[in-house]
This record gives structure tokens, C-alpha cells and sequence, in this order.
């Protein structure tokens, strides 16, 4: 019998018509609860024909192992960060994803974030929970400037909503859609400094890359605007979380609102968890009932498809042919 390893806990939390999907492969399913650091995942290959893997630690060591009885590693999500992929390349393991199935469900994440900081939610919420009625002063969205790194499918819905906020929205990104930014009145940044500049909020959607890691620096916070707001929906890595700290300190950030952490789960002392002017959730941008379904059909549908052999819905390394495994 075809064995699966199957980690991400949104996909084994939330009820829906995936799990009818997945029983109908007819696999013998192996459950953990990820994401799961390098020795968790290497206790746990070696004997498993596929994966569907959340954000586990797929090392060189881990895809060593795992050959070569693992065929495929089917991601549920679109961040490949803890994936080495070229190793993977190197052993012939296709690496399938899940893109265009959670841009909806973080770009509202952003939001939610960006507003609860603007309108100082947690200090009201904790006050009339607590039998009080303590008030703060917040800030409109609109006429504010949104700048946004990287305009892909996410990029564009923060666009969308943003401009329905009434915002003015610059962005910068490497592929950049100019039809579309003509469409919804979006401006291309030349640079990420012409970007600092002028944003009052900054909204990160980017890939954590070498060229990104620690993008969000103490240079590039001195480049932004007195008050800045930053969001981050992208990865923790892309912050250098000392500068940031510091930054926030000073009162040159005014706040920092963010689904994801250097360090997940984080440590009880981390800097960023306890500060009054910073909203941390526990990367959960992308967990909706809508979204958790689309992601864990679209990764099972990929599993499936390239274990009989057929092209999947989408590849990260299409130079490894989906041959024949059964």
C-alpha cells in the first residue's frame, strides 16, 4: 500500500471535503503535527512513498534518507523556504505546490493586522474585557500610502482592498504586472528606497530568499517614514528582528503587525511577543475554512496525479520528469 506522511495541522484541524479526497486515494496515511524541525522529520522517512508537508525542516539529510521510496513531496502552501529544493532536484524528487489558493485569505490577514494597530483593537478589546472603558485616538486608512514588496497574486488582492480603503498604493516588485497597476492605480516604485520614503504602512509579501533575508534592517528602517507601520505576512526572516525591536523602541516604527516569527513557535522571551505596539498571530494568515480546503485538495490532487504518473496541477522543479511510480 502506497504510505503517505501528512504533517500540516490545518489540513487535520479543519473539517471539509478534503479529507473525503484524501480517504478516497485509499493510502495508508502516517499523521504528525508540524511543522517539524530537521531530527522530527528524519525519524519519520525512510519508509513513505509521499509527503504533504506544511513548513517541516526538508533538509539535504531528511531527502537523503527518505530516497528511494519517497517519490514526491506535494507542499500544502506556496512557501518553499524550508525546502531544499535543489537537493531535492538532485534526487529526483518532484516538488509540487499549491499557488493561487490563499492570496484572498492573507491579503484580508494584512488588513486585519494593519487595522487592528491603526485602531489600537487590542488595548480596547483588553480594557472592556477587563470592566473597563480606557480609550485611545487611532488613525484612518484613507489617504494614507500603502507601500507593497512584491506584487504577486497577494500583493495584487492588498492592492485591491487597499484602494477600496481609499489609499494610495506604490509597490515594488521584480515581476511586475503593469496591466494591472494601470488598472487599479498602483505605483511602480523604481527602488525599495523611493518606496520607504513615501509609505506610511509597509506590507511585505515577498519570498524569503538570500536577496530578502533580514531586507527589513536597521538601513533600510532609517529610509522609512517617522511612524511607519509595517506588516508582515511574507516570512519572519525577512525582518531583522534586533533593528526592528530597536526601531519600535525609539518611536521610528510605530507599530509592527505580523503572522510570522524568526522562530516558530516562538521562545516565551522573544522581543517581539509582549511589546504594546505590536500584534503577532500565530501564522495562521492563510487558515480559513475556504482557503484550508483549496490548499489541501489542490495538495492531494498533485500527490495523487504525479503517483500515477500524470502531470500535476504545479511543479517548483519541472526538470525532474514525473515518471511513472506505479
Amino acid at each position: 500500500m502506497t504510505r503517505v506522511l501528512l504533517t500540516t495541522t490545518s489540513f487535520q484541524d479543519t473539517p471539509g471535503a478534503h479529507h473525503d479526497l484524501l480517504a478516497r486515494t485509499g493510502w495508508e496515511i502516517i499523521r504528525a503535527r508540524g511543522p517539524l524541525n530537521e531530527a522530527d522529520t528524519l525519524a519519520l522517512v525512510g519508509e513513505i512513498d509521499g509527503y504533504i508537508c506544511g513548513d517541516d525542516a526538508i533538509t539535504h539529510r531528511v531527502l537523503e534518507k527518505a530516497r528511494p521510496r519517497l517519490k514526491v513531496l506535494s507542499k500544502y502552501g506556496i512557501g518553499l523556504d524550508k525546502i531544499e529544493v535543489k537537493s531535492a532536484t538532485e534526487f529526483g524528487i518532484p516538488v509540487l505546490f499549491t499557488p493561487g489558493v490563499n492570496h484572498t485569505t492573507v491579503a484580508e490577514h494584512a488588513f486585519l493586522l494593519l487595522l487592528a494597530l491603526e485602531k489600537n483593537l487590542l488595548f480596547h478589546t483588553d480594557s472592556t474585557r477587563a470592566g473597563g472603558w480606557k480609550r485611545q485616538t487611532g488613525h484612518e486608512l484613507l489617504d494614507k500610502t500603502i507601500g507593497i514588496v512584491g506584487l504577486g497574486r497577494i500583493g495584487q488582492e492588498v492592492a485591491i482592498r487597499a484602494r477600496a480603503f481609499g489609499m494610495k498604493v506604490v509597490a515594488f516588485g521584480h515581476h511586475f504586472d503593469e496591466a494591472f497597476a494601470r488598472q487599479h492605480g498602483v505605483r511602480r516604485a523604481a527602488t525599495l528606497d523611493e518606496l520607504w520614503a513615501v509609505a506610511d504602512y509597509v506590507s511585505l509579501h515577498t519570498k524569503l530568499t538570500s536577496a530578502t533575508h533580514g531586507l527589513i534592517n536597521a538601513a533600510a528602517l532609517a529610509r522609512m517614514k517617522k511612524g511607519v507601520v509595517i506588516v508582515n505576512c511574507a516570512r519572519g526572516e525577512i525582518v531583522h528582528t534586533a533593528d526592528l525591536v530597536a526601531a519600535l523602541q525609539s518611536g521610528h516604527v510605530a507599530g509592527y503587525g505580523t503572522d510570522v516569527l524568526d522562530q516558530e513557535p516562538p521562545p516565551a522571551d522573544h522581543p517581539l511577543l509582549r511589546r504594546p505596539n505590536v500584534v503577532v498571530t500565530p501564522h495562521i494568515g492563510s487558515r480559513t475554512y475556504e482557503s484550508v480546503v483549496r490548499q489541501a485538495s489542490a495538495a492531494v490532487t498533485n500527490l495523487s496525479l504525479a503517483l500515477r504518473g500524470e502531470k500535476p496541477l504545479a511543479q517548483i522543479n519541472p526538470e525532474v520528469a514525473v515518471k511513472k511510480f506505479v
